[in-house]
């Protein structure tokens, strides 16, 4: 099995990011199954939604050319998730979304939900994808820290900003639990990654999710699960799928000034 894992991050600009994820998503995979990372270039390097729609197109692109070399999944590894119904309306193999991943696996860990976003320029963003994926009843609190997401990468390799990072999302987080929040959710790739390294990482009780197993296991089973019953999604609604000519017009005609 294949999986085509999309940062919204190159190598370039994230390298310390990059070494540390590679090992994290091949220990997931495991045996039967290779995760492949792919960049975005120019980087997702301001917290913003036109950024965030500009880096959907490519990732669009990119999972048709994913379909095309023959990967068996493609995951968004981007919180934020922009672009993942259109994607998933152009291919037929399984595209799973880290930030609908995550939210939808932690309602089996707890009744009411916290995330914690890098900057607070998500936050609205973030309640429109909660109220798309149905969980305004579920994810009940969005608290912002305040940074740049190329300004988070510069904790990888300096244990000192990790800290430093961790004690911030931890004084965001904490309110929430006291307010009856009862698992955490960091807000993005790049702080779950940099928080792994704490086991069972909880704050007042509650757990704080790295979504990144999550993501890469749901696009094993949603591959599995497809060869078992043939089903993908449906295509009777939001993911009816665009012919041909229309994918091929998006593919090849991108707007520029």
């Amino acid at each position: 099995m294949k999986i085509w894992y999309q940062s919204y991050v190159d190598y370039e600009n994230g390298a310390s990011y990059w070494d540390m994820l590679q090992p994290h998503l091949n220990e997931i995979a495991g045996p039967g199954a290779e995760v492949h990372i792919r960049g975005i270039t120019p980087y997702d390097s301001y917290a913003h939604p036109l950024m965030e729609w500009r880096c959907a197109r490519e990732m669009i692109v990119n999972a048709v050319q994913a379909e095309r070399e023959g990967y068996d999944a493609f995951v968004v590894g981007h919180f934020q998730d922009a672009g993942l119904y259109e994607a998933r309306s152009v291919v037929d193999i399984p595209v799973i979304g880290l930030g609908e991943a995550t939210m939808l696996w932690c309602c089996q860990m707890g009744q009411r939900i916290g995330i914690v976003t890098i900057n607070p320029r998500f936050i609205p963003w973030f309640h429109h994808q909660i109220g798309k994926y149905g969980l305004k009843e579920r994810v009940t609190g969005v608290h912002a820290m305040t940074f740049e997401p190329g300004q988070i990468l510069e904790a990888y390799g300096d244990a000192d900003k990790a800290e430093t990072v961790r004690q911030l999302f931890e004084a965001q987080g904490a309110p929430l639990v006291a307010g009856g929040t009862d698992v955490l959710i960091p807000g993005g790739g790049i702080p779950m990654l940099l928080f792994s390294r704490f086991r069972d990482h909880q704050i007042d009780g509650a757990p704080v999710v790295n979504g990144i197993p999550i993501a890469v296991k749901m696009a094993k089973m949603a591959v599995e699960l497809k060869e078992l019953t043939g089903q993908g999604v449906s295509r009777a609604g939001d993911y009816t799928k665009a012919p041909d000519h229309v994918i091929e017009e998006f593919l090849t005609h991108p707007k520029g000034l």
